[in-house]
């Protein structure tokens, strides 16, 4: 995002922060609220357009969006969206996407308070090596011709009952409202969010076989040093790596792998 529509998703941030500080407000709702004033702005691109046009002046903005949103939402969600029309916005796309964002950063409050924030990110971490590992479930999910309500049963079926009802919800919302995002993009994001909601690091850690508790809290603790932030590590096994660990925090991979330097030392030979 340019520099105008930082400025305006940092202001809603906080806005919606200290709306999460209240007891009264129910963040489901409010997540879903938002996710549903997503979906329309999504769709109806004039409609977004109007709403962060510079040459209106922004109180005329919120007035529409008052208008507009004022008996489908409650008090809170229509708040929200007004201040949020109100800012200035590089582009319109922005809006919608920041307005996605604060949906799921409210249902991952709602986890948070309820105590299961970890459990969720593991569950959004799991699902996602399960489609990565199964082609046809992928392709399922991400079809083009299968319908809304094909997909959010297909969902109901692998998460109903096992997972946390806030994965469900993020998952059916991010399969269901792509948007034109790769499904595996899409939960790397709500990992991401999930770790800012803990104020941490996501690391992605691959191992020959599972690593021991001890192991988990010394590697866990060497990372906090290196990056300065505490760390969430996201577990996966590969009996392919030979040996050791690699960890991937963002773009930066460290390797630490029997495989790899065994890959290393091919190259040495070659060269």
């Amino acid at each position: 995002m340019n520099g105008a529509s930082r400025e305006a998703l940092a202001a809603a941030r906080e806005r919606l922060d200290a709306l999460m500080d209240r007891p009264s407000v129910d963040a489901a709702k409010l997540g879903d609220e938002l996710a549903a004033v997503t979906t329309l702005l999504d769709r109806e691109v004039s409609l977004r357009r109007v709403l962060t046009d510079p040459a209106q002046a922004g109180e005329a903005r919120a007035e529409l969006a008052a208008r507009l949103f004022g008996g489908q939402v409650g008090g809170e969600t229509a708040d929200l969206v007004g201040g949020m029309v109100r800012s200035r916005w590089s582009s319109s796309r922005d809006l919608v996407d920041s307005l996605e964002e604060l949906a799921s950063t409210a249902d991952l409050t709602a986890a948070q308070q309820s105590g299961a924030l970890d459990d969720v990110e593991d569950e959004l971490f799991r699902f996602g090596r399960i489609v990565t590992g199964s082609t046809e479930l992928r392709s399922a999910l991400t079809s083009r011709t299968a319908t809304v309500a094909a997909k959010s049963e297909l969902l109901r079926s692998l998460l109903g009952g096992r997972a946390n009802p806030v994965t469900e919800r993020l998952v059916t919302r991010l399969v269901t409202r792509p948007r034109g995002r790769s499904l595996e993009a899409g939960l790397e994001a709500l990992s991401k969010l999930a770790a800012h909601r803990r104020e941490r690091m996501v690391a992605v850690v691959t191992s020959a076989v599972p690593l021991t508790d001890l192991q988990k809290s010394r590697l866990g603790a060497a990372l906090a040093k290196i990056y300065g932030r505490q760390m969430h590590l996201n577990l996966d096994v590969d009996p392919e790596v030979l040996g050791g660990i690699s960890v991937r925090v963002g773009d930066e991979v460290i390797e630490g792998t029997i495989a790899e330097r065994l890959e290393e030392a091919s190259r040495r030979l070659a060269g």
